[in-house]
């Protein structure tokens, strides 16, 4: 029998080079799968990992040793690696390099398994095609995280934003989808996120998420809700949009919307407090809504 899942988290895991502000580097193996697949295991739904990278580089068993998800993984010839210059204390400016390109991924590599939803956590175009999302959506929920249909790698190895020329194409496959509010107005060419939401579903999307450094924002056709991120502090800035979305996916697939918008965005919250992936548990960020919201 094959093993069943609510979620399988798919993309490349990435070595990260880190430097703030101030010039502290710090290299990290990091990437929106480690993100997203803690921040989902985390929130107690069965969870499935399968994520690539050379296995000469990067030891995932390791990496994901204290993850509650079960994990999967396949061979690329290349590691995904980014640098991260950031310009600010906030880490809102960031300047990124790649370094190195995971190879694509195909939907006969992801493992023999049932998943309620495919979530997509990829990092750069190229990682993922509409013949995977077309694929994956004839045997269970589609969610994206925009970002790596938007981020493509220049000659000159550096990182720049273009709009998705598919994306009227595959929106309609798209069950969950993720935007930050810059990737947003890329998309639709509008600042309002509010009306970018919408935009993005009359497109196709079925539930669309938007997030911001402030709040986040869910919208499915009906109603238009925002849920604001109340952190302490930043020192967890990184994986912020990730771990939104996978907290909002897991929280989904027994919740309405409005309560998977302030489980996520609590979880965000809570999560942004402490560098690295998310590490509680779904009681956590519960009574963390209690005590904050």
């Amino acid at each position: 029998m094959e093993k069943k899942y609510d979620v399988m988290v798919i993309g490349p895991v990435s070595i990260d080079y880190n430097i703030d502000y101030q010039g502290n580097e710090r290299r990290e193996i990091g990437g929106a799968v480690v993100a997203s697949g803690y921040a989902a295991a985390g929130s107690g739904v069965r969870t499935a990992i399968y994520c690539k990278m050379n296995e000469e580089e990067v030891d995932v068993q390791e990496r994901f040793a204290d993850a509650a998800a079960d994990l999967y993984w396949g061979h690329s010839a290349h590691t995904c690696s980014i640098r991260n210059q950031y310009f600010t204390a906030d880490k809102e400016k960031r300047q990124c390099t790649s370094m190195g390109v995971c190879d694509p991924f195909r939907f006969e590599e992801l493992p023999k398994v049932q998943t309620d939803v495919y979530h997509f956590a990829g990092l750069v175009y190229g990682d993922f095609d509409g013949s995977l999302f077309e694929q994956a959506s004839a045997h269970g929920k589609v969610a994206l995280d925009v970002q790596c249909m938007l981020r493509h790698v220049e000659e000159d190895k550096s990182m720049m934003f273009h709009d998705w020329e598919e994306k009227k194409k595959y929106l309609p496959l798209m069950d969950y989808f993720k935007t930050d509010a810059a990737e947003a107005e890329i998309l639709t060419g509008l600042t309002d996120r509010a009306e970018a939401a919408r935009m993005i579903h009359d497109w196709g999307a079925k539930e669309v998420v938007i997030t911001h450094n402030t709040e986040v924002l869910a919208y499915d056709g009906r109603d238009l809700l925002t849920c604001p991120i109340k952190a302490r502090n930043l020192s967890g800035r990184t994986g912020r949009g990730d771990t939104t979305f996978a907290g909002y996916i897991a929280a989904r697939q027994t919740q309405d919307i409005e309560q998977a918008l302030l489980y996520c965005t609590a979880l965000v919250s809570l999560k942004m407090e402490t560098p690295g992936p998310y590490k509680g548990t779904r009681q956590d960020v519960l009574d963390y809504i209690k005590e904050f919201y």
